[in-house]
């Protein structure tokens, strides 16, 4: 009887039972969220309105990126990636990638806001700052941005700290924020997965992989000088400059790639790998590898894009302004666009030949089709 009950209650179809819209989405506690902090008096005008809404919306979006981030994350921590596994952290980052997109267009609906509108209101901000985000600044984190990195070296851990010692963030909040500081990056987790790629058919721990790396990066080096001694020549034969000109820029070039796979004399193999990817990125087996690394430039490009289009709409609506806590306001958010956490990623670029320059890939059966140069053009 207790089952019967039970089943009749699972297929009520009675209006009070009926799942709605509204209620799925808890519209009616959403909706009640815009009219500030709690005794905030007077109400928001449509200006301020339109203002809390447009941050809001970037919070849960920023909510949905951390999941999104650390599914990949957890996915790329694992000793062993199967390829299967690969489509799927691509499809994470590729979401985010078009929500930062989403964001950046955002601002736009805030460039309808004037400054004068803006200035009617901004004095009720008070000392509030978008830096106390503790989502944005967990996800900068997640991505693996240190603080060294970051304009002053400033600690966004210790400031949350701080924040919560003051009651200003959840315990919750400041708990996660935490979690992810002492947990492996996106970065670190791609870089150990960038050295284990098989290189010319050898994976770390093979006899003689050390060796084939070796000669890998030795040969590409080669490529480079060659390369580069080829571009000198046309230059001056098509009179773009002079060879003593030329020369210390192109020896430059070779020089930064040298310290950028080589640590005295030994090569770096996450970096090796990362070009190993990119140079012979036709092969079958590397397709989803480097579809997987694209995804990662594709991340912080998009990411880049927003911190642009927010500096630019600050610039649009308070000129150079101190910001309201304490920043130096548009010019903080200028330097925040110079930021790279896959700087190995941009980096690598510079290093990259022409297809038919590189040298054969050896065992070639391995990643999928016999190599040929000639047959990448």
């Amino acid at each position: 009887m207790g089952w019967l009950h039970l089943l009749v209650s699972m297929a009520d179809t009675s209006p009070t039972a009926r799942m709605t819209y509204g209620g799925y989405l808890r519209l009616e506690e959403l909706l009640a969220l815009q009219d500030g902090p709690e005794g905030y008096s007077p109400l928001p005008s449509n200006d301020e309105l339109h203002f809390i809404i447009v941050h809001q919306t970037f919070e849960l979006w920023f909510k949905l990126i951390l999941r999104e981030l650390k599914e990949a994350r957890a996915l790329m921590e694992l000793e062993k990636i199967e390829e299967s596994v690969i489509p799927m952290v691509v499809q994470h980052l590729e979401r985010v990638s078009e929500i930062f997109r989403l964001l950046a267009d955002q601002w736009k609906v805030m460039e309808t806001l004037s400054p004068q509108d803006f200035l009617a209101f901004r004095d009720r901000l008070g000392t509030s700052s978008g830096f106390e985000s503790w989502q944005m600044r967990e996800l900068e984190v997640l991505m693996g941005l240190k603080n060294e990195q970051r304009i002053g070296g400033m600690d966004p851990l210790e400031h949350m700290k701080k924040l919560a010692s003051q009651g200003k963030i959840p315990a919750a909040a400041l708990a996660g924020f935490e979690a992810t500081t002492q947990q492996p990056s996106l970065n670190d987790v791609l870089t150990q997965w960038l050295g284990r790629t098989p290189i010319h058919g050898s994976f770390p721990g093979h006899d003689g992989d050390d060796d084939v790396v070796l000669s890998y990066v030795s040969n590409h080096l080669q490529v480079m000088k060659e390369h580069g001694e080829r571009v000198i020549e046309h230059m001056v034969s098509i009179g773009h400059g002079e060879e003593s000109t030329l020369r210390p820029r192109i020896e430059a070039g070779i020089a930064s790639a040298e310290q950028f796979l080589l640590d005295d004399g030994e090569p770096v193999r996450h970096r090796a790998g990362l070009l190993f990817i990119e140079s012979y990125r036709d092969l079958p087996l590397l397709s989803w590898p480097r579809r997987l690394i694209d995804s990662f430039v594709e991340l912080e490009q998009s990411m880049l894009l927003f911190r642009s289009h927010h500096a630019r709409m600050v610039e649009r609506m308070i000129g150079r302004r101190m910001g309201t806590g304490g920043s130096s306001g548009v010019d903080y958010l200028d330097a925040t666009t110079k930021y790279r956490v896959f700087v190995d990623l941009w980096a690598v670029r510079t290093l990259l030949v022409r297809r038919d320059s590189l040298p054969e890939v050896l065992g070639a059966d391995f990643y999928g089709f016999a190599s040929d140069t000639s047959d990448y053009s």
